[in-house]
């Protein structure tokens, strides 16, 4: 069971490889000579009737073979660890760069909680496949034979019977291995389901709970984690099926190398001390290769891990062009997207966001407002028509470049555990305390962040310790200290109070000029004063002017922007002051 491509993926290993089997083949030759030490030891004492001289001598060669022996077991231990050390290095950045490498729509193709689990129990189970079965598969081709050369000139006849019996044992794991491959799978398939299952419950718990819907998860998890229990079981019975029938080998074949060497010895033969050696050594026969089997499951569970590695290490990735995208206008012509490769969320859209623009994006939902927010910063990237930045095909840029061009912020930007400080530096590493502070001031948290201890303050995952509107807040700031040429806000403000809205809808609008700005907002009262809104309807542009010309045009944003205002200001004026404005 040598997987070549995963052995390839991990060159550093095998040194270590080579190592452990060096150090377990020289153990085991210092077993040898401790074990016909100990033989010729017993046969001289009987011979003599007493202490034979001389057995200080072998009491000495025995102790040093026995401290060799310890010595090597403990360096083949490191071995061990050096190898699991340089997996772990290997494919936990392999799949985080592949995963980086997809993009934020990577959920699309592979579920996060099973990319997890990948990196954390898929890693540790190819831990023990090159820790600890590789090196034990080349001794256990090694071991027998040194023994067979060993045992030859002794009794060929045991050498011969106890060498036929050994490949029983990889008979048996040839037996399971095509049941265990499909059983590990299955394994692998209902683990990584129960973790989805269990990720997405957590998450959606208020949900859950809100509509009273958690009793129903509870049973449908339940039944999961029954399907899961049931495959465990299965996996544990197959192996411990197999570790029978690999015991009775071993033991019955060191059984009969007994008898075998004791029946040479009563046919002279053999010598007592040639005869006791060998029924010592007998065992050493199989277990190399009982121990090979014993991490056989193990490795097969690995392999079974690999598999899935390599179906999200062998997902496309998004062609990335080598060129570098600079700052300027943003040029789309007969811009088309869709999800599923059938339906258009986004068809033929034309426009021109010049540099330093305030332009706004509105709609009814699923108009496909965020959808051009994503093909434009990239998170979608198999796009038709031309999208060009700067006078640069997007296709055609890197996304090195992509992403110092562009920032975008989203009504659920995600704040990550620790301190006020590491958050705002994850925007700029090398911004110094007054930028901090004054960052804060301009969206108006400085006053509320010093009163929880200044810009030490702890934040809990998710910002969860923080109001709504405060979490938006926070995040803006962060943006702002990117200080990008572009920034997309899509959604910015949904779901927060009425002063966060503001305070956030000021700063953006004083972004205008000095940054390219485009604001996807469902409430337009906030994009107003853009420089030019574009209006969807089922991914086509409709409308496209100021709210001034919109409103005179008496058309779809018109009809959507004065449903807005009653409903914002039932029977109230300044819905009516808005229109008689425009």
């Amino acid at each position: 069971m040598i997987n070549k491509r995963l052995i390839a993926m991990v060159p550093e290993v095998k040194p270590f490889i080579f190592k452990k089997v060096v150090a377990s083949w020289v153990s085991l030759l210092a077993g040898i000579v401790l074990w016909f030490t100990v033989a010729k030891t017993l046969e001289q004492v009987l011979e003599e009737g007493a202490v034979a001289q001389g057995t200080g001598t072998a009491f000495l060669v025995a102790g040093g073979c026995i401290v060799i022996r310890f010595f090597l077991t403990r360096l083949s231990a490191g071995y061990t660890h050096q190898a699991a050390a340089c997996v772990k290095a290997r494919l936990r950045p392999a799949i985080y760069d592949k995963l980086r490498r997809l993009g934020s729509s990577y959920t699309d193709r592979f579920p996060t909680a099973e990319a997890v689990q990948l990196a954390g129990e898929g890693v540790e189970q190819l831990e023990t496949y090159f820790g600890n079965y590789l090196p034990q598969f080349f001794y256990a081709m090694l071991a027998p034979l040194t023994l067979l050369i060993v045992f030859l000139p002794l009794s060929p006849l045991t050498a011969a019977v106890l060498f036929l019996c050994v490949p029983l044992i990889p008979a048996a794991i040839i037996a399971v291995q095509r049941v265990a491959k499909r059983l590990l799978r299955k394994y692998w398939d209902a683990y990584a389901n129960l973790g989805d299952s269990f990720l997405e419950n957590i998450q959606g718990l208020t949900t859950l709970k809100v509509y009273s819907a958690d009793q129903a998860r509870h049973k449908a998890m339940n039944e999961e984690a029954e399907h899961f229990r049931k495959v465990t079981m299965k996996v544990l019975t197959m192996q411990l099926n197999s570790v029978t029938i690999m015991d009775l080998v071993a033991y019955g074949g060191t059984a009969l190398g007994s008898i075998l060497s004791g029946r040479a010895f009563l046919l002279g033969q053999v010598s007592f001390a040639g005869a006791v050696a060998m029924i010592l050594l007998a065992s050493e026969f199989f277990l190399a290769m009982r121990a090979l089997g014993s991490f056989f499951h193990v490795a097969m569970n690995g392999m079974a891990a690999s598999e899935r590695m390599f179906r999200l290490l062998d997902l496309t990735e998004p062609e990335e062009g080598g060129k570098t995208l600079e700052n300027g206008p943003i040029s789309i012509q007969e811009l088309s997207f869709s999800y599923d490769g059938r339906k258009d969320a986004l068809s033929g859209l034309e426009c021109t966001i010049p540099q330093g623009g305030f332009f706004a994006v509105s709609g009814r939902s699923g108009c496909g407002k965020s959808t051009l927010a994503a093909v434009i910063s990239g998170a979608q990237t198999h796009y038709r028509g031309s999208l060009q930045i700067g006078g640069t095909e997007l296709r055609e840029g890197s996304a090195e470049s992509l992403r110092s061009l562009i920032t975008v912020v989203s009504f659920n930007s995600y704040i990550f555990g620790g301190s006020v400080r590491s958050t705002l530096l994850e925007g700029r590493p090398d911004a110094d305390e007054s930028a901090l502070q004054e960052v804060l001031r301009r969206v108006n948290l400085l006053d509320f962040v010093q009163s929880q201890g200044g810009l030490d303050m702890p934040l809990m995952e998710r910002a969860s310790n923080l109001s709504g509107g405060q979490r938006q807040r926070l995040a803006l700031a962060r943006a702002l200290l990117k200080d990008s040429p572009i920034y997309i806000f899509d959604e910015a403000t949904s779901n927060i109070d009425a002063e966060s809205e503001e305070d956030i809808m000021g700063v953006i609008r004083s972004l205008k000029g000095r940054h390219t700005v485009l604001v996807i907002s469902h409430r337009l009262a906030n994009v107003t004063d853009a420089d030019k809104i574009l209006y969807l309807e089922h991914g086509r542009l409709c409308e496209s002017g100021s709210h001034n010309a919109l409103m005179r045009m008496d058309g779809g944003y018109a009809a959507l922007f004065r449903a807005q205002q009653e409903l914002e200001h039932p029977g109230g004026k300044e819905g009516e002051e808005c229109e008689e404005t425009a």
